[in-house]
């Protein structure tokens, strides 16, 4: 296989991954485990979580729905409450792994984000993902064009715009749904457990040494 360009999801593959933060909330809080994974599950494609990634609601209706929902799963949990959990740590070696493709194959990220502001003011943050979001020839998120992963929609799009062959492509997700839809138009897929997995993954998919 000839690669010519390398996709990223960005939350829990250039940073660390949520999860760890939604456990703490939730053993802190007495709540039920995994409560919050599994209200983002249920109804995945069109659940509170879906249509704000989609900005087809606000930040109050959101705050509702996801309660109404989580609290049919046994436990309410306000969605604002959820929101600065999502907040991870910038992987270093990740950044770097990006920095060294990008001088070799063309580059994009595919993120489900959420609208602007809506986990609060994080400028220091917001500066630092920046200078990431400049390696990557092409950006697509969700909350600006209405479309969310795993609408096998969003990977055309960017195939298109990034002018290849999907089966040149690899793709990163650290969630195995998102990767279906790569996978089936042909593209290699990597899902990130950690750093260092998708390195030594990234590595035998692409020939290139990373770390």
């Amino acid at each position: 296989m000839t690669i010519e360009a390398v996709i990223f999801d960005f939350g829990g593959v250039l940073t660390s991954s949520p999860f760890e933060a939604f456990t703490r909330f939730e053993t802190e809080r007495g709540l039920p485990a995994d409560i919050i994974r599994r209200t983002n599950a249920a109804n995945h494609l069109e659940n509170a979580w879906a249509r704000f990634e989609r900005a087809e609601v606000d930040i109050e209706t959101f705050d509702q729905l996801f309660a109404d929902e989580s609290r049919a799963l046994g436990a309410e949990v306000r969605g604002r409450d959820v929101l600065p959990l999502l907040q991870g740590d910038l992987r270093p070696d990740m950044v770097e792994a990006l920095k060294r493709i990008k001088a070799q194959f063309r580059t994009g990220c595919i993120t489900n984000n959420l609208p602007a502001n809506a986990i609060g003011s994080m400028t220091g943050r917001s500066l630092y993902i920046a200078e990431v979001m400049v390696l990557f020839d092409h950006v697509i998120e969700s909350a600006k064009i209405g479309l969310r992963k795993p609408d096998p929609r969003i990977y055309q799009l960017m195939v298109e715009t990034l002018k290849v062959d999907p089966k040149n492509c690899v793709y990163l997700d650290d969630l195995g749904v998102n990767l279906k839809p790569a996978r089936e138009m042909g593209m290699t897929t990597i899902k990130v457990t950690s750093g260092a997995q998708a390195i030594a993954e990234l590595e035998t998919a692409t020939g290139l040494k990373l770390s």
